[in-house]
């Protein structure tokens, strides 16, 4: 398959030219299996343009320096956990490091109710198992095995889905840099530059916390939602841009203006107040996060390329916008027609929107 009409690219894929032209003209100390230095990993995950005019492009909007206490954690033996609300670019920042640091951002366990040990340890080819018993052939290394065997970075989404009896399965690979195979008499252990990203959230529903045992292995860096609403329009339209592109959604890029309208009603509805401080408002069980804020211009994108003219409109957002905030449809139907009559309505800016939100009604 051509990796064109791939749905995604991996990010040491899809940025592989950035990553040659920080690695060429890096010349800091690289710790053993890193493939860039600590410091040009950094200039990777924030951008900037580089001595030989390479402009890199920024992979998160935020605070530089937890970014570098993130890097500075990854140095050491002390694995990462990401903490946050969903849709705090926690994945993104994981598989950017992965991809900057290791080249290779694939080793991913992802975390669900259902998963076993197995999944975090290594599994048996039971055809092999069963025709000659426990042996290495029969061996099926997990990603966390594959990233101790070759000193890469391991990925664990969502560590606070997985039950907490096989989160404690990280125990011992965490703090002894290894992993007992009983079946084979032997263990795996760690090269140098092996670690573990992990990321979780405590919003959503379901969660396992971790043990203390397991908290201590980790030093923990709580990712924010942007502080301002011109920092969040900004992330909301860099990454819609590059979205849009990458499907091919033939659609002229999302306006700031429809994306400043957006942002600031997830973040008023988010904040249960409004932009002025002046109103109080009901807070929907939506996280309203920026995340979601990109999915709905890139669903209104893909509305105006295919069913209107390729430019977004009010009404184009209209669909999205409601999706995304009634989650409950109880609760959230009450918060959110409060919201339409009592913020809405009165903007007079805002009456194409308020038009196209009532359409949806009839």
């Amino acid at each position: 398959m051509s990796k064109k009409n791939l749905l995604k690219q991996h990010a040491e894929v899809e940025y592989a030219k950035e990553l040659k032209a920080i690695a060429k003209l890096d010349n800091y100390q690289k710790p053993i299996n890193w493939n860039l230095s600590p410091w040009s990993v950094v200039t990777y995950i924030m951008g900037g343009e580089l001595e030989d005019g390479t402009v890199i492009s920024p992979k998160y909007f935020g605070n530089k320096r937890l970014i570098e206490v993130a890097v500075a954690t990854l140095v050491t033996d002390r694995a990462l956990l990401l903490m946050g609300v969903p849709g705090t670019a926690k994945t993104w920042v994981s598989e950017h490091l992965s991809a900057a640091i290791s080249g290779n951002s694939t080793l991913l366990v992802q975390g669900t109710a259902g998963i076993s040990e197995d999944t975090l340890r290594y599994s048996w080819n039971y055809a092999s198992l069963l025709a000659k018993g426990p042996s290495e052939e029969a061996l099926v290394a997990s990603p966390i095995m594959v990233a101790m065997e070759k000193g890469k970075i391991a990925r664990v989404e969502e560590l606070t889905r997985i039950p907490s009896d096989v989160q404690d399965a990280l125990i011992t690979i965490l703090s002894e840099k290894t992993l007992p195979v009983p079946e084979l008499n032997t263990e795996i252990q760690a090269k140098k530059g092996f670690n573990v990203i992990a990321t979780a959230n405590d919003r959503d529903k379901g969660i396992n916390d971790l043990s203390s045992a397991l908290k201590r292995r980790f030093n923990t860096i709580v990712l924010p939602l942007p502080n301002s609403l011109q920092e969040e329009v900004k992330i909301v339209k860099t990454r819609v841009d590059q979205l849009g592109k990458a499907l091919e959604i033939p659609a002229k890029l999302a306006p700031q203006k429809e994306i400043q309208r957006l942002v600031t009603m997830f973040r008023e509805l988010r904040t249960g107040k409004t932009f002025d401080g002046k109103i109080k408002l009901k807070i929907p069980s939506a996280t309203l996060s920026t995340a979601e804020a990109i999915s709905v211009i890139n669903s209104g994108q893909a509305l105006a390329a295919h069913f209107g003219d390729g430019a977004i409109k009010a009404r184009d957002l209209a669909a999205g916008v409601i999706g995304a905030i009634i989650k409950d449809p109880i609760q959230d139907y009450e918060v959110w027609k409060e919201y339409l009559e009592t913020i809405v309505k009165e903007r007079k800016e805002w009456s194409d929107l308020y038009r196209a939100f009532k359409e949806l009604e009839e």
